[in-house]
Formats: C-alpha cells, sequence, structure tokens
C-alpha cells in the first residue's frame, strides 16, 4: 500500500512539472552523517511527532537569471520559485491529508525576514538536510546542497507525513568537486574551505551582507550557487566553463548583459 501511495505521489509530482523528488524517512535524522549535527529539537518528529516520512521536493534557479546577481531578475527568480514551492508542498500535504495520512509541509524558508535572520542566523527545519536524506544530492564547500543535475541551484520545499513511504538511498558519491571558487568569490568572506561539510564558517557575515543588499532590493546574493561548477544546466546553457565569472575577457557580452540587469530594478 505505501509503495502504491508513493507511486501516486509521484505521479502527481509529474504531472506538475516537479523535477526533483526524494523520500526520506525520519529516522535517518538519528544517525548523522557527520559531526557536528543539529539539535534534536530540528528533527521532524520533534516538530511533527505524527511525521514517518519527509518528502522533499526541488525546483531549479535558473542559470542565466541567477548570472546576474545581485540583481532584481534573481531576487524575481528567486521569489517565484519560492511560491511554487509553497503552493506544491501544502498541494501534496493535502493530498496525503485526503488519503488518510495527516501531512503538513514546512514554508520554504522559515523566518519572517532578514532582520531575524541576523538576530538568529538558522530556520526552525533544514530542508537541504532533508533532501539530502531523501538522496537528491550531498553537501559541497559552499554549505548547500549540490545536486548532479542543477549543482546548487536548486530551491527545496518539504513535506512532513505520517505516511510510512519507502524511501529513496541517501547518495553516497560526493557531487562536489572542491574547486573552492564559492570560497573564493563569496563577498561576505563567510565560507572557509576547512569548515565543509559542517557549514557556514560565519552565518552572521552572510546574513549581514543580505541585510545591505536587501536596503537596495536586489537580496539575496547567490554568488556562491551562480559560480559553482557543478550541475548539468550548466552544459545546457552554454557554461562549462566557470572561471567565466571573475574573468570578463572570456565572455565579454555575459558580462555586458549582466552589467545591463544589475543597472535597473534596485536602489
Amino acid at each position: 500500500m505505501s509503495s502504491d501511495l508513493k507511486a501516486a505521489l509521484l505521479r502527481r509530482c509529474r504531472a506538475m512539472e516537479i523535477p526533483l523528488v526524494g523520500v526520506a524517512d525520519v529516522e535517518r535524522w538519528e544517525n548523522p552523517p557527520f559531526r557536528p549535527w543539529m539539535p534534536e529539537e530540528f528533527y521532524p518528529q520533534r516538530i511533527f511527532p505524527e511525521a514517518r516520512s519527509v518528502i522533499v521536493i526541488g525546483l531549479p534557479v535558473h542559470l542565466p537569471a541567477l548570472e546576474s546577481a545581485p540583481s532584481i531578475w534573481y531576487r524575481e527568480t528567486y521569489l517565484t520559485v519560492n511560491a511554487l514551492l509553497d503552493q506544491y508542498t501544502y498541494r501534496l500535504a493535502e493530498y496525503l491529508n485526503e488519503e488518510g495520512y495527516p501531512s503538513v509541509f514546512v514554508p520554504r524558508d522559515g523566518y519572517g525576514g532578514i532582520g531575524a535572520l541576523i538576530k538568529k542566523p538558522v530556520a526552525f527545519f533544514s530542508h537541504r538536510h532533508a533532501a539530502y536524506f531523501a538522496g537528491l544530492g550531498t553537501f559541497g564547500v559552499n554549505n548547500m546542497l549540490l545536486t548532479p543535475e542543477y549543482g546548487p541551484r536548486v530551491r527545496f520545499g518539504s513535506i512532513l507525513t505520517a505516511a510510512p513511504l519507502p524511501p529513496d538511498p541517501v547518495m553516497t558519491e560526493e557531487v562536489c568537486n572542491h574547486c573552492m571558487r564559492c570560497v573564493e568569490m563569496c563577498p561576505a568572506s563567510a565560507l572557509d574551505r576547512e569548515d565543509y561539510p559542517a557549514g557556514l564558517t560565519d552565518r552572521g557575515a552572510c546574513a549581514r551582507n543580505s541585510a545591505e543588499l536587501e536596503k537596495r532590493r536586489l537580496a539575496p546574493c547567490g554568488i556562491c550557487i551562480k559560480v559553482c561548477p557543478i550541475g548539468k544546466d550548466r552544459v545546457f546553457y552554454g557554461r562549462e566553463d566557470a572561471s567565466v565569472y571573475a574573468r570578463s575577457e572570456r565572455r565579454p557580452d555575459l558580462h555586458r548583459a549582466w552589467e545591463h540587469v544589475r543597472s535597473y530594478g534596485g536602489k
């Protein structure tokens, strides 16, 4: 029965044109893959005690829009993807409720704004860790989940459900190639090559940089995910050479386009 339910759920995801879907058993949180690990109050079964499975969906951030970051183009793309994630996860949770399995969606960010993030730079639930346990990717030096399809250029949303769904295997092959472009090009110096995979060296610095961009209505930053060379989307858009972001002579046409976009829409 649980396998039939999962198959029906996957069909719904395909109908919604959701490209990435994975399922994790909540017990996986109790066996941390690395240290330091999150406190137990962040586990899905602590947030929703009925939870037996976590369904994670991923939507890509289109690389050409992201390349102009920080910009109004990337900001609007980011907000659009966030809105779709909330709508899709809500609809999937409601479907599971109708099937008799108590379920609830988790909002894609989980904080009320950058001011709240500066005060406490962590959300009540990590979609990235859920996506890892659901087999969608592995962590990179930039503290993002890297997927084979889109590298870190993916936003995730989650559903906590009482349905005992068959889990997907956790990805064991490391996706990150440790090129360190994210470390070298981070405008806030928030990343450290020695901190992988535990997380950001300085979450506060990242949040403060976002706060400055927010004053200009250009947040989020996006630099560490646009310079990452991982992902089939780079091949699709003809961007295999990720060094183009630091060396304008490689593609002056692209740099002209990015500067044009950045010149409009912000303060």
